[in-house]
């Protein structure tokens, strides 16, 4: 591989090497190129003119198999396998054994190395090993740009135009302009074969033990003892890094005869091959913190920092990553991070819950967003819609220094309105309370000026936690919340979790249409045992206050009724045992399923209150997937047949005297909000950073006249009342 002249010429002799060595009539070398498809580029064995002529696509065939899967397959009779395919060009009608490993690199398939024999044969574990071994080198050789260069042929498309609009997942708000710094630099492992195993053996173990130490050292610093559940993150983090299973098989990979690096390389492509193909949400997640405790363990053993937190910062840095774990995050200095854009990402993964914490803006899923820019790029990021400018004009960031100066000003100008209490110009109150789910947002209960919480997400502890939070803990946390709230009322919404929020330690079936599967309240009555710890906790800890409850994605009264009965049980629990009740208890239903809206005669009398989910509810009603990109945004929130549904789940509960109000994204955008007052809400439950320009519309409608205005034009057949709204606010003066 070492030896000078054409990348070709050395691929020729690898493969009759291994051909010989190997005692094989066949050695082959597939690459992947930019169409997808894998190119035969060299052979020992096969007709020397199917080389540059044999193509096969992921999946087709056993060499498509082993790119695909990106795992080895061994076969003694290949013609027999139902994925075997057969190209005539190449002559390999004879051979009926087959060994294909891919070649990995970041855990990306680059292409296949296989070998055939003509006679039935059953390949050794260590000719498996010998080929991977052989397949991460020649993956170095491919990635250095020698014969396929896929880096630099991406970047090639975007050379022309590299200021370009790039498009991703608001995931915590907020206004970034700077200069890109790429987070993880790429540790190239050059000396893969090692010449005393038993001094690799060593240098690993001793990195894993310095490793560890340096995990230690984060869950002790001053900054984690106060940050809640960044602490629970990171004790995930750290029985992954203290996971024997993990060690052992670096252990493994080094006593085949690889250097401590190439083993931690192997050891990690492999896991990230794995799980890239992983459904399980959970388990994806799961890998940006493997591949933190990869890289981390890499710089260890190079002796070079790990990540750019290390190096010396720009004033306004921009940290741009494939993915990264909350530690890595917690690294940088935060007074010169300005904003986190990831090509990968979600808001419920670990690093975006400690970015909202720590109040940085962040984006994820901006596609090849790491190939494009360069260290010290000029880079906007708006987190607040999403967009990402890459080398923006002079045009683009004045218009966006003024939308931040005019941020600045705006929020000041909230700030003034923080006492104000909202009320229309004709004389309604509205109650804005906010969302949370985490410690980090009570302060923002008060900062905003809210009213109180009107929708607390249980399930975030469960999420955060590597194991099932213990009662104790449970009623702790719930105290502290309703300590932190001062008074101030807090609806806790019992825990929803299944569909896209998967608990590692409650097993759950893999769902075709997990949305409408074995979550929410469907999973608290199958599992009584979690309703009622929960129900305990929560009466436990709101001894002698005010305790709200709702129970989410209720579909028919007796799922109420069943939730109910549990919690009446824990009640007189509580009287048989001497504790005191709450002072006052308050049982609400969320109505996030369309045909609970039919049975509201029936459920009203037994409720406190209803609290309307706008994200689940919506998308059940158009039957649209929001996390489809594409149907996400096929449907408006202010079209006609949204709006009648709520006037006349509004009428009903006015009907029946029970208050109603609405959580979700829907209500946190001024004209939404606008609209939902003038059909009747008078409680909003709202991001927190929505308060103040929801309040400031507010202050200035006149909810009476908006609905008169819209008067029949809810039984309009038109795709959406927007266009007619704005109008409506712009002509009389209200901000939105």
């Amino acid at each position: 591989m070492a030896q000078s002249g054409p990348a070709e010429d050395r691929l020729e002799t690898v493969v009759r090497l291994i051909a010989s060595n190997m005692v094989a009539e066949v050695c082959s070398i597939y690459l992947l190129q930019p169409d997808n498809r894998l190119e035969l580029y060299a052979t020992q064995g096969l007709r020397a003119e199917a080389v540059h002529n044999t193509f096969l696509s992921l999946g087709e065939g056993l060499v498509g198999t082993v790119a695909k899967s990106a795992r080895p397959l061994a076969l003694s009779h290949a013609q027999r396998h139902p994925a075997f395919a057969y190209r005539p060009e190449t002559g390999e009608d004879p051979f009926l054994s087959f060994l294909g490993v891919p070649l990995l690199r970041g855990g990306r398939v680059l292409g296949v190395l296989a070998v055939q024999n003509v006679t039935t044969r059953t390949y050794k574990l260590e000719e498996m090993e010998a080929l991977e071994t052989v397949a991460m080198v020649l993956a170095e050789m491919v990635a250095s740009g020698e014969l396929v260069n896929l880096v630099e042929l991406h970047r090639a498309e975007v050379a022309d135009d590299r200021r370009m609009h790039h498009y991703g997942t608001a995931i915590s708000e907020g206004i970034a302009l700077g200069h890109a710094v790429l987070h993880q630099p790429r540790f190239h492992v050059t000396r893969i074969i090692a010449e005393d195993s038993d001094e690799e053996l060593t240098r690993i173990e001793d990195a894993v033990g310095r490793l560890r130490a340096s995990v230690d050292a984060m869950l002790s610093g001053d900054t984690l003892g106060r940050a809640g559940e960044h602490r629970e993150i990171l004790e995930t983090y750290r029985m992954f890094a203290n996971d024997s299973g993990w060690l052992a098989r670096l252990r493994e990979a080094v006593e085949s005869g690889l250097t401590a690096e190439a083993a931690v390389e192997r050891v990690q492509n492999e896991t990230r091959a794995r799980l890239m193909r992983q459904t399980d949400p959970y388990m994806r997640e799961r890998l940006h913190d493997l591949d933190d405790l990869a890289n981390r363990l890499l710089g260890h053993l190079v002796g070079v920092p790990m990540t750019a937190a290390g190096d010396k910062l720009p004033t306004d840095a921009i940290v741009i990553a494939r993915n990264m774990g909350p530690a890595e995050l917690l690294d940088y200095d935060s007074q010169k991070l300005r904003g986190l854009v990831l090509e990968e990402g979600s808001a419920t993964a670990h690093v975006s819950i400690v970015a909202r914490a720590l109040g940085i803006p962040m984006i994820g899923r901006v596609a090849g967003i790491t190939d494009i820019l360069e260290p010290g790029d000029a880079v906007i990021a708006d987190g607040d819609t999403g967009e990402v400018y890459a080398l923006p004009s002079q045009d683009i960031v004045d218009a966006y220094s003024e939308k931040a100066r005019f941020r600045a000003r705006r929020q000041a100008q909230f700030r003034k309105l923080r006492d104000t209490p909202a009320v229309t110009k004709d004389g309604e109150r509205v109650a804005l309370n906010i969302n949370a789910g985490l410690m980090v947002d009570l302060p923002h209960l008060h900062e905003a000026g809210a009213d109180g919480i009107g929708l607390f997400r249980t399930e975030l502890q469960f999420l955060v936690a590597s194991a099932m939070p213990r009662l104790s803990e449970q009623r702790a946390f719930y105290s502290q919340v309703l300590d932190q709230a001062k008074g101030k009322p807090v609806t806790f919404r019992t825990l929803d979790v299944g569909g896209d929020k998967v608990l590692p330690y409650l097993a759950h079936d893999k769902e075709e249409n997990p949305a409408l599967g074995w979550r929410a309240i469907r999973i608290a009555l199958d599992r009584p045992a979690l309703l009622r710890y929960q129900f305990r906790a929560l009466l436990q800890a709101a001894s002698g206050r005010h305790l709200r409850l709702m129970f989410p994605m209720v579909a028919e009264v007796s799922e109420f009724e069943a939730a109910r009965a549990m919690l009446d049980r824990e009640l007189t629990r509580l009287d048989k045992v001497g504790q005191a009740r709450p002072a006052s208890l308050e049982v609400g239903s969320m109505l996030e399923v369309p045909s609970l809206a039919w049975q509201l005669d029936a459920l009203l009398p037994m409720v406190d209150f209803i609290s309307i989910g706008s994200n689940d509810l919506l998308q059940f009603f158009f039957a649209s997937d929001r996390g489809n990109t594409r149907v996400g945004d096929r449907y408006d929130l202010l079209s006609p047949a949204v709006l009648s549904f709520f006037r006349h789940v509004v009428a009903r509960c006015r009907a029946h005297d029970v208050p109603i109000s609405l959580c979700g994204e829907m209500a946190g955008r001024p004209l939404e909000a606008m609209t939902l007052v003038a059909l009747g809400f008078r409680k909003l439950s709202i991001p927190p950073a929505a308060v103040g320009p929801v309040k400031a519309m507010i202050l200035e409608l006149d909810a009476a006249d908006l609905s008169a205005f819209l008067g029949d034009k809810l039984d309009r057949p038109d795709r959406t009342l927007r266009p007619l709204l704005t109008d409506y606010a712009r002509e009389r003066g209200i901000p939105l």
